[in-house]
């Protein structure tokens, strides 16, 4: 297994793409935007690389100003690969990412924002990726997900639209 991909392709951890700079720094540190994207990519069954994926989210950014993801970029980005759906306010998100097969759920872990991909599995929980240093690769319900780290109300879901 690839050091950073979970034995079947996923991104799980950006701690070990250091050597990606994103923004300006270190994937390791401002990269979960671009990852988020590949996952969510690859979750549809989409054929992509990492590489090109990291490279094209990069480039939304010019100026290579350090920062977060900004969702509306990330948008910007997905859209180009299909229809997808951003909703926003916990309640409401809860409820869509409980209803889609993946998506990328945006909220604060701790004080720093964080984008995560989660993926359906088929016993209806659900894979979450890259979520903190110790849950690269978790699984449990949408509302335990949501109950133990989508703590504050700015929460925003981005799934497929049909």
């Amino acid at each position: 297994m690839r050091a950073g991909f979970s034995q079947d392709g996923y991104i799980i951890d950006q701690d070990q793409f250091s050597a990606y700079r994103y923004r300006g720094m270190p994937s390791s540190v401002n990269g979960c935007g671009w990852v988020a994207a590949y996952d969510l990519l690859r979750a549809q069954g989409r054929e992509v690389d990492f590489e090109t994926v990291h490279r094209d989210m990069n480039a939304l950014f010019p100026l290579q100003v350090p920062g977060p993801t900004l969702v509306r970029k990330l948008m910007r980005y997905l859209r180009r690969h299909g229809k997808y759906r951003l909703t926003w306010g916990r309640g409401r998100s809860l409820r869509a990412a409980a209803r889609a097969e993946a998506g990328i759920i945006r909220y604060c872990e701790g004080r720093t924002p964080h984008f995560v991909p989660f993926l359906r599995r088929e016993d209806g929980l659900y894979r979450f990726f890259n979520v903190s240093d110790g849950l690269e690769d978790m699984s449990c319900s949408m509302e335990d997900f949501f109950a133990g780290h989508c703590l504050r109300p700015l929460v925003r879901v981005i799934t497929p639209a049909d």
